[in-house]
C-alpha cells in the first residue's frame, strides 16, 4: 500500500503558484523545488507537484487541460474545523482566488470551493465523521 502521495498539476507561471500557494499558508520542499517545479507539502503523506507546463508535457504524450473550459479534477484538502475551512478559504479568495461553488453544509460536512490562479478546482472540507450517516 503507498505511503506518500504526490498529485502532479500543470501550472503557467510557477514564482505567481508558489505565492499564491504560500498566502495560504502553505511550504514547500527545497529538495524537489526548482525553476521547473515546486513541491507543496499538504501534511507529512501528500504533496502536489506543481509542474511548469513545459516540464509537466515531459511526463505525457496527452494534451494538458485547458482549465479555462475543463475541469481535470477537483482536489479536496479535509482540515480540522469548520473555522479551519473558513478561514483557508478566505486566505485562497483574498490571494486571488476565483469562487466556483457557493459553501456547502451538510451538517456532518461542511465545505468552501475555489478555482486557484491556475484554473486548477479545490475543495477545503471539513467532516465530523462520528456525525455521518451510517450505511
Amino acid at each position: 500500500m503507498a505511503t506518500k502521495t504526490f498529485l502532479n498539476l500543470a501550472v503557467k507561471d510557477l514564482a505567481k503558484t508558489k505565492t499564491f500557494w504560500s498566502r495560504l499558508g502553505f511550504t514547500f520542499d527545497p529538495r524537489f523545488t526548482d525553476e521547473n517545479a515546486a513541491c507543496m507539502v499538504i501534511s507529512d503523506h501528500s504533496y502536489v507537484m506543481l509542474l511548469v507546463e513545459k516540464f509537466f508535457r515531459t511526463f505525457t504524450t496527452k494534451q494538458v487541460a485547458d482549465t479555462a473550459t475543463t475541469a481535470e479534477a477537483i482536489m479536496a484538502i479535509m482540515v480540522e474545523s469548520r473555522q479551519a475551512v473558513d478561514d483557508l478559504a478566505r486566505k485562497a479568495f483574498d490571494a486571488g482566488a476565483a469562487k466556483f461553488r457557493p459553501p456547502e453544509d451538510q451538517g456532518f460536512m461542511y465545505g468552501q470551493s475555489f478555482q486557484d490562479p491556475d484554473g486548477h478546482l479545490w475543495e477545503v472540507g471539513f467532516m465530523d465523521e462520528s456525525a455521518a450517516p451510517k450505511g
